[in-house]
Formats: structure tokens, C-alpha cells, sequence
């Protein structure tokens, strides 16, 4: 008789390739909606937890989604897919006991994240994935059978859930900042614009969203001179138009609350305005460096036509700036996902 050679399901082959396209930072379609009914999937799979079926299928989910989770904590901003991971897991760690281990020291798989977990995690949701997993690997039967330990396990889903708590209260909770005060207020009270702007130039150290949000709180409070206006502003709508894979709706609820403090029906009689002869970071961080330490400055892309101080304060000015900034933020979260209550 010959023998027939395990193949894997054809719709665990399209999960397969769907998930190693987002765990590897190169989604096909809509990511969210496909670690949303993987989320789904694994919840189901606690009503069969006591047949043989719903084992294979709590070992395989518990893999996806460990090795998913970091995706849904840095890429995806939605509480909903947040409650659905945060449930799956707790479900499925509930259902573990750590003390049932019998497995030799250094027995435990150490690495099933990437490509790999993902391979390992559907794999082990059917028998005939399994087979096809273990010939690939040359894996014998106890070297396969440890992936179904529920100390292993239960170390994933601790880990994983852990990993959504933190993420959670970072991605929606209150993000403090306080500590920037020492390095952007004066002895006397005031704002240290060019720090500010210092600042955001490194935007390699991820300075954008603190700064942001640091102005945007400033703003909120009315702590802010006549004088410093027009600079935190452009301090607060350069953190947004910078910061180019978008900021969590922790930051967001607060920059939005910020822009909306301005008019946006504001008109005028100015042909143009300062921050129109601005066209790139450099430049804008030149304008404003020169607005505030001329001396210390002396370059600027803003030409003398452009320069009084009146046509920096104009109010239409303000309401065009924050007319491009909450496009932005709007764009943020078309691209992060999440429902719009998440992001205030």
C-alpha cells in the first residue's frame, strides 16, 4: 500500500501565510481583522478543551497567540481587539496546570516567535498539521508531544497577557510627561522654545509624541505667555506632523483636545502666512528657532514679507495649522484601527 504524505488543510495553509505576513511587519489585508477572528477562534476552542481536538487546538491557539501578541500591543490600536486577545488567553491559561510537567530539564521549547511560531502554532491545531510539522522538522514523538505541556504552555499565555496588560494601559491609559518639565521651563516660569524645538529634531530618540503631548498639556492648562503662543503651538503641530507611524489615542485624546481649542472658521485679508514658506523639518525648525534666538539663529526660510509678528498670530493661521494636524491624528488612527470612542 502506498503511503499517503500528510498535507496541511488548505485554510491553515491561508492562515499560515496570512500571519507570517504580519508577525514579519508585512500584513496582506486588514491585520486587524484577521488576529481579530484568530482571537475568536482560540475563545471558541475552550468549549472542546476535553477532547482530544480541543487540546491540539488549545496548544496551537496559545502559540498564535503568543506569537502574535506583540503585533496587536505595537501596530493595533483597539480596545476591542485588546479585550478579545486579554480574554483568549486568560481563558486558555485557566484551563493549564504548570504543575502537571513532566518534561526533562531543557526539554521546553526556547524560541516559537516569527515565522516559526506561527508555523508551529497552526501546525499543532490538527493531527495531519502535526505530521507535516514534525517530518519537516524531524521532530520524534516526545520532541513533538512538548509542545503540548502545560507548563510551556501557560508560560506563553502568562507572558502574552502580561505583554496586552502592559500595552493596554500605555496605548490608553494616561501617559505622564511631567518629568519634561525640568528641561523645557525657565527659572522664571517660562517655555524654553528652543528647547523644544531641540528636542524634536531628535526624533530618533522617539522625542516627537512626548514633546506633543507635553505642549498639548501645556496648552490645555493656559500656561503659556502671549509671547510663547504661536512657539508651542508649532511645537505641539510639528510633534504630530513628525511623528510619521502615528501616536497611540493616549496622546491622541490630548492633541486633539489641544486643536480643538482653535476656531476653525477664522478668515482673513493675508495672501499667505509665516509657516506657508516653511516646507520641511528643517526648515520649520529653522522659522521658529529664529522667531525665539534670532541672534542665536540667524537663518530663517520665512521671508521679511512674512515675518510680523501679526501674520504668525493671525487667528486663520491657527485654525489652518490645526486644520492639517487633526488631519493627521485622523489618519492615524484609519491606519492603526480601533473604534473612534478609543481615540477620544
Amino acid at each position: 500500500m502506498t503511503e499517503v504524505t500528510p498535507t496541511l488543510p488548505d485554510d491553515h495553509k491561508e492562515l499560515i501565510s496570512d500571519l507570517c505576513g504580519i508577525v514579519s511587519d508585512y500584513p496582506y489585508g486588514s491585520p486587524a481583522a484577521t488576529l481579530g477572528l484568530l482571537a475568536d477562534d482560540a475563545a471558541d476552542a475552550l468549549d472542546r478543551i476535553g477532547t482530544p481536538q480541543g487540546r491540539r487546538e488549545r496548544t496551537g491557539y496559545t502559540i498564535l497567540l503568543h506569537t502574535t501578541c506583540w503585533y496587536v500591543a505595537a501596530r493595533v490600536f483597539s480596545k476591542s481587539l485588546f479585550a478579545s486577545y486579554t480574554q483568549a488567553l486568560e481563558g486558555l491559561r485557566a484551563t493549564l496546570d504548570p504543575a502537571s510537567c513532566t518534561c526533562p530539564a531543557g526539554a521546553h521549547p526556547t524560541d516559537v516567535d516569527d515565522e516559526y511560531g506561527v508555523e508551529a502554532g497552526v501546525s499543532m491545531l490538527s493531527e495531519a498539521g502535526r505530521a507535516v510539522f514534525a517530518e519537516e522538522y524531524g521532530l520524534e514523538g516526545e520532541e513533538l508531544a512538548v509542545f503540548d505541556c502545560e507548563a510551556f504552555l501557560a508560560g506563553l499565555a502568562d507572558g502574552a497577557a502580561d505583554r496586552m496588560r502592559e500595552a493596554h494601559e500605555e496605548l490608553f491609559g494616561s501617559v505622564d510627561v511631567s518629568h519634561l518639565d525640568a528641561r523645557f521651563l525657565r527659572d522664571d516660569g517660562g517655555i524654553d522654545i528652543v528647547a523644544l524645538q531641540e528636542a524634536i529634531r531628535r526624533s530618533w530618540e522617539n522625542n516627537t509624541g512626548p514633546v506633543a503631548l507635553w505642549s498639548a498639556r501645556r496648552w490645555l492648562a493656559g500656561q503659556v505667555r502671549d509671547e510663547e503662543r504661536i512657539g508651542l503651538f508649532l511645537s505641539l503641530w510639528m510633534g504630530i506632523a513628525q511623528t510619521y507611524e502615528g501616536l497611540p489615542p493616549s496622546y491622541a485624546r490630548v492633541l486633539v483636545a489641544a486643536l480643538d481649542t482653535i476656531g476653525p472658521d477664522a478668515s482673513c485679508e493675508h495672501p499667505q502666512h509665516p509657516w506657508s514658506a516653511t516646507t520641511h523639518v528643517d526648515s520649520r525648525y529653522e522659522a521658529v528657532v529664529h522667531l525665539y534666538a534670532p541672534e542665536d539663529h540667524p537663518d530663517t526660510p520665512v521671508p521679511v514679507e512674512l515675518s510680523a509678528r501679526e501674520l504668525w498670530e493671525c487667528p486663520a493661521h491657527y485654525a489652518e495649522l490645526a486644520r492639517r494636524a487633526r488631519e493627521v491624528v485622523q489618519q492615524w488612527r484609519h491606519m492603526r484601527g480601533g473604534e473612534e470612542e478609543d481615540w477620544g
